[in-house]
């Protein structure tokens, strides 16, 4: 990729995480609210705790993606790649949306599963436009320090 694309995609990637934190966070939020008044309950289980649950779970996951599209706003606003910790968090991220695009397919059908795929791809992409930490990219070329393309050559 070339380095005027990488940009863009990251902060394509950014403005996506943000917005699915939001939704994440809002559909858990109305889920924890339906099983909260209709004082739902499965196995027996306490329709509180299960709506706190919900609750929890909507916030941390929610939580988990705004941070992982700001980190990516961060790589596109500086023209670097993350550090390391952030590529594993990055990396998990795409991992999950891969897993869930798996599971929605079934139970929500094909445009969602694209939708996640979309995500996927655009995290991927965001992670190979970047060699390394340091922000070099992976498609400089390989030149030694001399500067010859072809050190084996001499």
């Amino acid at each position: 990729m070339g380095a005027t694309a990488r940009r863009p995609v990251a902060a394509a990637a950014a403005v996506v995480l943000i917005v699915e934190a939001v939704g994440i966070a809002l559909l858990n939020w109305i889920l924890g609210l339906v099983v909260d008044r209709q004082k739902m309950s499965m196995g027996g289980m306490d329709p509180d705790a299960m709506s706190v649950g919900t609750w929890a779970m909507g916030g941390v996951f929610g939580l988990y993606l705004l941070f992982c599209g700001l980190v990516l706003l961060r790589a596109a606003l500086r023209d670097r790649g993350p550090g390391r910790f952030a590529r594993i968090l990055l990396i998990v991220c795409a991992v999950v949306h891969g897993l869930l695009g798996a599971l929605t397919v079934g139970l929500v059908g094909w445009v969602a599963f694209a939708g996640l795929m979309v995500v996927l791809g655009l995290i991927v992409l965001t992670l190979m436009a970047y060699d390394d930490a340091s922000g070099e990219v992976a498609d400089r070329g390989a030149l030694d320090p001399a500067g010859d393309p072809d050190p084996g050559l001499a």
